[in-house]
């Protein structure tokens, strides 16, 4: 415990970096997930423009990338990180990398929740003379604004998990504080205080997002 005294202010830093990463990786992979999973969705067979050649394509990159394990992606996209953010160690790479893998997740969130819009609403919408564009922000998104909200949800979780596997492979927050103070110092204290501090953080997520999601249902 006094070891663990002494490290407040890293635990704290460290604890800071994990939101600084799951944060910057929710919003890039967020918003390339979300364009990615309405292209897979409305590109499909019955979808708002069905395209067969860029609906195969959308698929073939997203069931390439979306199976490989994050502690093999993460090594294996360090070149493209050190490219992209100028250095291939720290917290910039490490949400690259994570937004990365982050993006063809959210894809299959959104699209699976897509689909369980009422085909009749858009049918009806259409008929009214509406855009496609129009459509999809004006009827079909607001329609799974629920489901998407607890699919986001989901991924954040995931992407905690993330960050925590990046500080073992160089990445910052509390994945690297556990590992460097803790299990290299054969201090168990310290590695179940970042333990602590993920389970909060999770259980804080999914709370929020739960209620969230439950206030939009109800509208």
């Amino acid at each position: 415990m006094e070891r663990l005294n002494e490290l407040q202010d890293i635990y704290w830093q460290s604890t800071f970096e994990t939101l600084y990463m799951v944060a910057g990786a929710l919003i890039l992979g967020g918003i390339a997930g979300l364009a990615l999973g309405v292209a897979l969705y409305v590109s499909r067979a019955g979808g708002i423009k069905p395209g067969r050649v860029v609906s195969f394509l959308l698929n073939l990159v997203v069931n390439t990338f979306r199976p490989i394990p994050f502690v093999i992606l993460i090594a294996a996209a360090q070149p493209l990180a050190r490219v992209v953010t100028g250095t291939g160690i720290g917290n910039k790479p490490a949400i690259f990398v994570m937004a990365l893998a982050a993006t063809f997740g959210i894809a299959r969130i959104v699209e699976q929740n897509l689909l369980s819009v009422d085909p009749g609403v858009l049918e009806a919408a259409r008929a009214m003379g509406a855009s496609r564009t129009r459509v999809v922000f004006t009827v079909l998104l607001p329609e799974a604004l629920g489901p998407l909200i607890l699919g986001y949800t989901f991924a954040l979780v995931a992407l905690v998990d993330m960050s925590a596997i990046a500080g073992v492979v160089g990445g910052g927050g509390l994945g690297n504080f556990a590992i460097v103070y803790g299990y290299r110092q054969f201090d168990q204290w310290v590695t179940w205080a970042a333990v602590l501090m993920i389970i909060v953080i999770v259980q804080s997520v999914q709370f929020l997002g739960n209620a969230l999601a439950r206030k939009v249902l109800r509208r």
